[in-house]
Formats: structure tokens, C-alpha cells, sequence
């Protein structure tokens, strides 16, 4: 089975990074009963407690990265994650 670490870049009292966490956290429920889906994994990290992140990424955030890598900024659309996360295994 395939593995996917999800990365939450956030800060606190951020409503988009609000409305992200809710996307990512169901999009994985959804995820959880499929067979054909990766096990997914989610971290949550604030550029307030992070100098590099903050640098980065504190005009872009919320930024959920895949694997270490950059999925999508501001605003994360469910469809284009699941297909994402889909695509992984």
C-alpha cells in the first residue's frame, strides 16, 4: 500500500488555513475506506514557530504540501486533492 505524508503549513487565527484543514481532513476521511488509496499521514506546522517556513512561505499560507512537495496554496479544492492523492499509488 502506498504512503503519503501530508504537511499543513499554517499560523494560528488564519480563517483560510481554517477552511484548509477542513478540506484536507475530509478529503482523507473520505480516503480512509478506499482500498485503492494511499494511508495517509497529516502534520501540521506554523511558520510562528518555524523561521525558514515563515520566510518562505508567510505571503502563500495555508500551503499543503505532498511528500515534501508543494500541492496548492490559499485555497485547497477537494477534487483536485483527492485526484492528487489518488494518482500516488
Amino acid at each position: 500500500m502506498a504512503t503519503a505524508s501530508l504537511t499543513l503549513i499554517s499560523k494560528p487565527g488564519c480563517h483560510l488555513c481554517d477552511d484548509a484543514r477542513s478540506v484536507v481532513t475530509s478529503v482523507m476521511t473520505e480516503l480512509e475506506s478506499r482500498q485503492d488509496a494511499p494511508r495517509l499521514t497529516l502534520d501540521e506546522v506554523s511558520i510562528l514557530d518555524d523561521a525558514e517556513l515563515h520566510e518562505r512561505y508567510v505571503e502563500e499560507i495555508p500551503v499543503l504540501l505532498i511528500n515534501g512537495r508543494v500541492h496548492n496554496y490559499w485555497r485547497i479544492d477537494p477534487k483536485r486533492l483527492t485526484t492528487a492523492l489518488l494518482e500516488l499509488t
